[in-house]
């Protein structure tokens, strides 16, 4: 797109070497003795509001005080990105260092929170410990993830004939993007457009993370007078932008003779970073999903988000649910041997059943689609003739062993604030019969283009060839969500349809007329209209014709809300899910003792996505959530300079070099992917399910393979610690301690 205009401008940051510090002065003018550079944006030049942020805590740049390693204190415009590099590289600031705050521990010690400090409390736990045979308690702390999408943060604005500003951007949430420009920059939301063509990828990191980008290339094209791209390069986006919340969480579970759940009373602390962002709606959803898919009648969690001097974390899909259920899927697979009871076992006597709510008191709707999915699972993938054939191999070897894991997903499905499930789209058909669709969703590679484009064709009846979609901008359709939530085909399709609905009964009107029959006995299908007990037909093209003659309109705004929502944010309770996407997998893994090294051989997955829009693309994004998922779990190692050197508080992870994401090499030999029968959900599209990010849950099942392949280096029984990520470091660690026990244990004996 850049090459197409003439005199783009490129921007460069001027970062902080600093976790925490007083800005005591910036010189700019270094920069201007560099050829090609233009321009240098300080927070002087700031027009409007100082901030890019969801909670108006976030300064676009700092004027006295930088809050994390390589944040942005300027923006050099150059004539081509060297130039502005140079000049960035030749602005001086003196800093007064600050005591910083790193780790998530470090923040807890110093009392550092910010943001709501939520409770859930449901039935009696108290009594509930006392009646319980067995108790337990931990704690458990884990890492966040590196959003990696293959492009980074990008933006390019330009202000049009008209004065009106117009940005491309990448980005999950063109609206807000809008709304933050237009603050930054002091004017009205209508003369700010926003559109995005497409993302290569965004996973979250592109929801709220990119406003400021855009709202630097927008302020840029005001001072200068021309087009400007912000586009970082690799290490910049890693060292910028937020991740997915690190948490740590301390627990203590009761079970009965029967290893049935009592009581949970669990501690979340989500590593927030230095602002808010979307911390809080990330934290509740932890909180919410912490129970999984098992019932636990007692139950209470306290949450808090802890502020450290580090990028600040956001949304990532999943939007800690993943955080939460892996808190209760490391409790239950660190207590299945200390109650002599098989892992997967004590899962399923778990799950819910019919009539039980959860811990916010919402009914849980098709809980037997849980159970059914994981029998598919224990058949298709012969679990127990397997399972026999693991203990032989493992019988006969010492020093690789086997395992086989299965782990359930119940995952809920809608926006946490109610306000944000609804949206818009705005369909046109032309007078030759051909169709354009505009919709408020964005599509980041997850297909949701083309289950809008299916969803047009199917309501109106015509072939997919008819329909066309286009770029997603605010001056179509306004107030538009964040393509987030795995709600983007709920919501964007729901309001498709109902546009399409539309514009199919103003033409119903015109078919009847010509057929000599009721309006609700015309149908549509295959570009052709007919009606009940006529043997002739129209084509879809006539129809639309004559519709133009007769003064009809022939374009519809659609809308679309979720219906049967509410929440108490205060009480934590209420209907905060549409409904709950519920799934299955099985995982098997071969680990060395020699370095802790493994393979995933084997993978089964039955996931339920009602009657699937496009079972081609669900199918790809629980490949892909699955792989992410695993990702995360094993391989993804996000460190954090914790010296008190001067790198303090940089990320040491900051390329492909450092941060490994999985690849081709890590894939399943065997990988099935299946998808639930008879899984019809009325009131949603087509009933059809989200599929964004449930899938990613069902990674949990190779961690689980993991620690049980550790288990058996040591004694029957065995409970395995293990971390998370559980690299190969972190897997040897784990044998290495299980292999002391079981020494240990036999001289004991």
């Amino acid at each position: 797109m850049a090459q197409r205009l003439t005199g783009v401008l490129h921007a460069y940051p001027v970062q902080s070497t600093h976790a925490h510090a007083k800005i005591l002065n910036l010189d700019t003018s270094g920069a201007s003795t560099i050829p090609g550079v233009v321009r240098v944006i300080t927070a002087a030049d700031i027009p409007g509001v100082n901030d890019q942020g969801a909670k108006h805590d976030e300064p676009m740049l700092p004027v006295d005080e930088v809050m994390f390693y390589g944040q942005p204190v300027a923006w050099v415009l150059g004539e081509n990105l060297e130039a502005a590099k140079a000049g960035a590289g030749a602005v001086k600031v003196d800093y007064e260092p600050l005591d910083s705050l790193i780790t998530i521990r470090e923040a807890i010690a110093a009392e550092s929170f910010h943001g709501i400090r939520p409770t859930i409390d449901k039935g009696d736990v108290a009594g509930a410990f006392a009646d319980a045979t067995h108790l337990f308690e931990g704690d458990f702390e884990f890492s966040g993830q590196e959003h990696f999408y293959l492009e980074t943060q990008n933006s390019l604005a330009l202000v049009d004939e008209s004065g009106q500003m117009f940005i491309h951007c990448s980005t999950q949430h063109p609206t807000e993007t809008q709304a933050i420009v237009s603050h930054v920059l002091g004017i009205p939301a209508h003369e700010v457009t926003v559109q995005v063509l497409r993302m290569g990828g965004g996973f979250g990191g592109k929801e709220t993370q990119s406003h400021g980008y855009a709202a630097v290339a927008a302020l840029g094209a005001v001072l200068t007078g021309r087009p400007v791209r912000v586009r970082l390069d690799r290490t910049l986006d890693m060292t910028m932008t937020g991740k997915r919340h690190g948490f740590y969480a301390t627990w203590k579970i009761g079970f009965d003779a029967q290893g049935k759940i009592l009581a949970l009373d669990a501690s979340l602390t989500a590593d927030g970073g230095w602002s808010l962002d979307l911390s809080e709606p990330v934290l509740t959803r932890a909180m919410c999903h912490i129970d999984n898919g098992y019932w636990v009648p007692n139950i209470r969690v306290h949450g808090r988000i802890a502020k450290c001097h580090k990028t600040s974390q956001t949304a990532f899909r999943g939007f800690g649910g993943p955080q939460g259920m892996l808190v209760m899927e490391d409790i239950l697979g660190r207590v299945a041997p200390k109650l002599g009871i098989e892992a997967r076992e004590l899962r399923r006597r778990n799950f819910y059943t019919q009539g039980q709510d959860t811990p916010y008191y919402q009914p849980v709707r098709h809980p037997e689609r849980l159970e059914v999915a994981w029998q598919q699972v224990l058949e298709s993938a012969e679990i127990t003739q397997r399972e026999a054939q693991i203990n032989e191999f493992n019988a006969r070897n010492e020093n690789t062993k086997r395992a086989l894991a299965l782990t359930p997903v119940k995952f809920g499905i809608s926006f946490n604030l109610t306000a944000f499930n609804q949206g818009g789209a705005l369909v046109l058909v032309y007078k030759d019969g051909s169709v354009l669709v505009n919709h408020g969703g964005t599509e980041m590679g997850q297909g949701l283009h083309t289950k809008m484009l299916q969803v047009a064709a199917t309501t109106l009846g015509v072939p997919l060839s008819k329909v066309r979609n286009a770029p997603t901008r605010t001056d179509k359709v306004p107030n538009t969500s964040a393509t987030a939530a795995s709600s983007g085909s709920d919501i964007n399709g729901g309001a498709v349809k109902d546009a399409c609905e539309q514009i199919q009964t103003r033409l119903a009107q015109i078919a009847a007329g010509k057929f000599g029959v009721h309006a609700h006995e015309v149908r549509f299908g295959n570009g052709r209209i007919s009606a009940l007990g006529k043997s002739q037909e129209l084509s879809w093209e006539e129809v639309v014709r004559e519709a133009y003659f007769q003064r009809i309109q022939l374009s519809a705004a659609g809308f679309y809300r979720t219906e049967g929502l509410h929440w108490d944010l205060g009480r934590m309770s209420g209907c905060p899910f549409k409904y709950f996407a519920y799934g299955a997998a099985a995982s098997e893994v071969e680990v060395s003792r020699f370095d802790g090294s493994y393979t995933l051989r084997r993978v089964d997955i039955v996931h339920d996505v009602g009657d699937s829009l496009s079972p081609l693309v669900d199918l790809g994004q629980i490949e892909g959530g699955f792989v992410q998922g695993t990702g995360w779990l094993t391989l993804e190692d996000l460190r954090w300079d914790t010296s008190d050197g001067p790198g303090r508080g940089r990320v040491a992870t900051q390329a492909a070099s450092t941060y490994k994401i999985p690849s081709f090499s890590e894939m399943p030999e065997i990988f099935n992917v299946s998808l639930l029968d008879k899984a019809h959900e009325d009131g949603a599209v087509y009933g059809s399910k989200a599929v964004g990010e449930p899938p990613l849950m069902l990674a949990f099942s190779v961690r689980e393979a993991l620690r049980q392949a550790v288990a058996a280096f040591g004694p029957d029984g065995c409970s395995v610690e293990l971390a998370s990520p559980a690299t190969p470091e972190a897997v040897f660690w784990a044998i290495e301690s299980v292999r002391e026990h079981g020494q240990v244990r036999e001289k004991t004996q």
